[in-house]
């Protein structure tokens, strides 16, 4: 049930029975010379596409800002502040509540800390506000992917345009992929903070996007929609 495709009189009809409601999040950032900027939302928008055909889920239209640290300094990146986000995923879940949804799951393609610390913040604020008439859960669908690459991918430390999403975008955006990236490695100066980024982190890519193939990205994406179809059967049954 993808909100944006749906009349009023759909929603009003379906929204009587089916109270729970996919947010997804991503981001608008560098994702090396090879894939495009829309990585995250795209990513994370085609799978719970992809989860609301076996589940009865409501999903809502990606939020395509996040908060990007790493990649602030490089081209392409438009970023939001922990707050304005945070305040975004409040007023958003508060809206979706008051058309009579109550299980809010925002699953997020981005995976900067900040990022999904804020995510966190947004939910734990929300359920403080709103209590047991809601049912939120906050999770990392990247970290998720990283797990269902594990048996699939070759690379260590793989982790940001690398052979994961650069394979999870072959096989769901292909288009969108322009050759490959050269395998990369940040090299931050920790602890020491540093505002540009770009100076340790050239092309932001991190790992070797070069094993990459759609094959590898069709395993990984079905292999994440079905561990994200259990998870949202739960929320569905989540009684507090």
């Amino acid at each position: 049930m993808i909100l944006e495709e749906m009349n009023m009189r759909e929603f009003e009809r379906k929204v009587k029975k089916h109270k729970t409601v996919i947010i997804p999040v991503g981001s608008l950032e560098a994702h090396g010379p090879h894939l495009p900027l829309g990585t995250d939302t795209v990513e994370v928008y085609e799978i719970v596409k992809q989860v609301a055909r076996f589940t009865a889920v409501f999903v809502a239209p990606p939020l395509w800002y996040g908060v990007c640290q790493s990649t602030r300094k490089h081209p392409g990146t438009v970023g939001v502040t922990p707050d304005t986000l945070r305040q975004c995923v409040k007023d958003v879940v508060k809206s979706l509540y008051a058309n009579g949804l109550r299980k809010f799951a925002i699953i997020s393609g981005h995976a900067s800390s900040l990022h999904l610390s804020a995510l966190q913040e947004a939910g734990e604020a929300l359920l403080e506000e709103m209590g047991s008439r809601v049912t939120i859960a906050v999770i990392s669908a990247y970290d998720m992917a990283r797990d269902a690459a594990a048996g699939v991918c070759e690379t260590d430390d793989d982790s940001h345009a690398g052979e994961i999403e650069t394979s999870l975008m072959l096989h769901l955006a292909g288009h969108l992929v322009k050759g490959r990236g050269r395998e990369e490695y940040p090299s931050f100066p920790h602890p020491i903070l540093t505002g540009n980024k770009r100076k340790y982190w050239k092309n932001a890519v991190w790992g070797n996007p070069a094993p990459a193939n759609a094959p590898k990205g069709k395993v990984i994406a079905e292999m994440l929609t079905e561990n994200l179809v259990r998870l949202i059967r739960q929320i569905n049954t989540f009684a507090g």
